[in-house]
């Protein structure tokens, strides 16, 4: 049950950044609506966000946890952890400062590159440019975070690391409620915003890090035996890591030519299809890999398999009636979350429709999560590259097909389609190499969890149909709508599930005769 423990932990946590993280786009969507401004800050945003995800949380996850639970279970125990630790530390952080200085040096060629479509408009163009300058040191801050993490989830001490992104989302809901004009303005203080989360986030994981007993020095860049290790297993990592975000970074390229808002409908969309990828997925990858990791050292592989089983059972638990819930609401959800002030109607529906195609790929994107530590537990990190530069190769070929037929709508169509085919591709290779496979009683249980999902939908749209007059009016109104929504669609979907047996019965008594002992 350790499992069970340290998802609730990540995803708990997780869950409270995403509830701030909400705050922050309501009063969002409402201040800036689906404007130029809005825009060009979600550009900014993603910009270094983008780079963050490239070299910080992923890639980077991935070569130094592992590594580093080698060290702290090994002889040298913690001391060596701590060590190697440094030794990254060393090469990382100026490798960090030359290349925010490069980008902040040449950014108005970079944000070309990825927006071209703004060219045409000089002023949102270069407000595009200035407020990727401001935002673009969060790559640093938050890199710099990612090796803290790193060293906190080695020791099993997932809390703060899972807190850290609400901070970020607190210091732009403050940006929010200080500047609450909109238009450029807004977007400014937006910008200031994010480094100074990043600032928050980065002091916060150091002195966690110090509290548990590992508090880093600053060494002299050297390339140890350690940091040669490292860099064979982190830059395969990395470059299948920005396979996906060079993929990321051509939707938004293709967004930013789409008519004016459409950065808007797609971070709005894909903000509601992140909750249970963040919540579900980021707290089940994070919580094997240090498992995985352990077993496969201590040469127990079978124990591996079974811990990447239980977490594909519980990932497709919680992720099919999500993905279900989020197609058959779409619309009354984005409608109660960002409808209002300069959101529009319009803005909502259309959001609305994008999230509802979107989702169809979040149960591959939250499969993604759960195998692809089986291969860096291995330190396989060079399999997933191939398989992301086929994935980034079919959404260019997805992009321009659909596109041109259905506009946004089309970009989300390819966004799910790539999901579902990394996730084959990834599963396949790992189930030829004999490492995981999921077995005849997995399958069954998952064909229960989908019908208790079918008949958790069906009741949804009974009550949207019961509710429609809610949803079109005030926000008080749209949001108790949702929420009885929620509330009927939890109590069906689980009744249905715990009655033909979709999930593990025994361990859910478990948990529950634990929480009356506390």
């Amino acid at each position: 049950m350790n499992l069970h423990k340290a998802i609730g932990t990540i995803g708990g946590l997780t869950m409270v950044s995403r509830v701030f993280g909400f705050a922050r786009e309501m009063m969002m969507s409402r201040i800036m609506g689906a404007s130029g401004a809005a825009d060009a800050f979600l550009v900014a945003f993603r910009l270094p966000n983008t780079f963050r995800r490239l070299f910080g949380e992923g890639a980077f996850s991935a070569g130094f946890v592992p590594l580093f639970s080698q060290r702290y279970h090994g002889p040298g125990g913690l001391e060596e952890a701590r060590k190697f630790s440094e030794e990254v530390l060393a090469v990382f952080l100026p490798t960090l400062f030359l290349f925010t200085l490069v980008f902040e040096a040449g950014m108005p060629a970079f944000v070309w590159a990825i927006a071209s479509g703004y060219a045409d408009e000089p002023a949102k163009f270069d407000l595009t440019v200035f407020l990727t300058r401001i935002t673009f040191p969060y790559l640093l801050l938050i890199s710099l975070v990612s090796l803290f993490s790193g060293v906190l989830n080695s020791l099993t001490k997932f809390a703060a690391a899972a807190f850290a992104p609400a901070l970020l989302n607190m210091a732009m809901l403050a940006a929010l409620i200080f500047v609450p004009t909109g238009g450029v303005p807004t977007a400014i203080a937006l910008s200031v915003g994010v480094t100074l989360g990043g600032v928050i986030q980065l002091a916060l994981l150091w002195e966690c890090s110090r509290r548990a007993g590992v508090s880093l020095r600053l060494r002299r860049p050297r390339i140890t035996p350690s940091v040669k290790q490292f860099f064979v297993v982190v830059i395969p990592a990395t470059l299948g890591a920005g396979v996906y975000q060079i993929s990321q970074l051509i939707d938004t390229f293709f967004a930013t030519r789409l008519p004016e808002g459409s950065m808007s409908y797609l971070n709005y969309s894909d903000r509601l299809n992140q909750l249970p990828l963040s919540v579900i997925g980021t707290a089940l990858g994070t919580a094997i890999l240090p498992q995985i990791s352990r077993f496969i050292a201590k040469g127990e592989p079978e124990e591996a398999a079974r811990v990447q089983g239980q977490a594909v059972e519980l990932s497709m638990l919680l992720c099919l009636p999500a993905a279900l819930a989020l197609a058959v609401v779409a619309g009354p959800l984005v409608a109660a979350m960002f409808q209002g002030g300069r959101f529009t109607a319009e803005d909502a529906y259309i959001t609305g429709n994008t999230l509802a195609i979107i989702v169809a790929g979040l149960p591959a994107y939250v499969l993604v999560k759960v195998i692809t530590p089986g291969f860096y537990a291995r330190e396989d990190t060079k399999t997933p590259v191939k398989t992301a530069a086929i994935v980034l190769v079919a959404n260019v070929v997805f992009n321009f097909s659909l596109i041109p037929l259905f506009g946004i709508y089309g970009l989300a169509m390819a966004i799910a389609g790539c999901s579902w085919l990394n996730a084959v591709m990834l599963y396949v290779i790992l189930r030829r190499r004999g490492h995981f496979r999921i077995e005849g009683w997995l399958w069954a249980r998952i064909a229960r969890q989908f019908l208790a999902a079918l008949a958790m939908a069906a009741a949804l749209w009974g009550m949207r149909l019961l509710l429609d007059g809610w949803f079109a009016g005030s926000v008080g109104e749209r949001l108790v709508g949702v929420a009885a929504l929620v509330a009927v669609g939890g109590i069906v979907y689980f009744g249905v599930a715990w009655v033909i047996g979709a999930m593990n019965r025994d361990d859910i008594l478990i948990l529950l005769k634990r929480k009356k002992v506390a």
